[in-house]
């Protein structure tokens, strides 16, 4: 099964609960149909990413990373690597990656959200489509910041920082929620 494979079965079997989420995962599935490689960075000007929202077995800290780029803090993901099995490995495999966090596990392979946003990966990309998962690992790891984040750090769920976007706060909500 190639990875647009996975994409399609993935996200035909995810039943959101919301008319926002449907829709963003049907104009996914088209991206998916009409794209030859709709996951590669190539592939313009939008293209899938994945994701996974990190939070503490207790659900009350959430892992996020203060990204180089955009000067936010986010939940850790990106692009999709041709080796990549699954769209939920490429998601684990990011967080992995970039929280220094050596266990992470996904809660489950199906998605927890869809989000379309501004892809800050070059000028002739527009946006990211991505599929994003919630993860889970021990709040008593010490996470290391990746060549990508200039910090990692816990937080409480409940006093997320300025420095971030509604769209990460939608997340941890939906991950709090799960």
């Amino acid at each position: 099964m190639t990875l647009s494979d996975s994409a399609r079965a993935l996200l035909s079997e995810w039943k959101p609960q919301h008319d926002e989420q449907r829709q963003l995962r049907d104009d996914f599935l088209r991206h998916i149909d009409t794209a030859d490689h709709p996951w590669s960075r190539d592939c313009l000007p939008d293209h899938l990413t994945a994701s996974a929202i990190v939070l503490d077995h207790s659900r009350t800290k959430v892992l996020l990373a203060l990204h180089r780029k955009v000067g936010l803090w986010l939940q850790f993901g990106g692009h999709i690597e041709p080796h990549d099995k699954t769209i939920a490995d490429a998601a684990n495999r990011e967080a992995l990656e970039e929280s220094g966090v050596l266990e992470i596990s996904l809660v489950k392979t199906q998605p927890l959200r869809l989000d379309r946003h501004a892809a800050p990966c070059g000028p002739a990309a527009r946006h990211h489509l991505d599929i994003q998962f919630l993860g889970m690992a021990d709040s008593a790891v010490t996470p290391r910041a990746s060549a990508e984040s200039l910090a990692v750090q816990w937080f409480s769920v409940n006093d997320l920082p300025g420095e971030t976007d509604d769209a990460v706060r939608q997340l941890v909500a939906a991950a709090c929620r799960s």
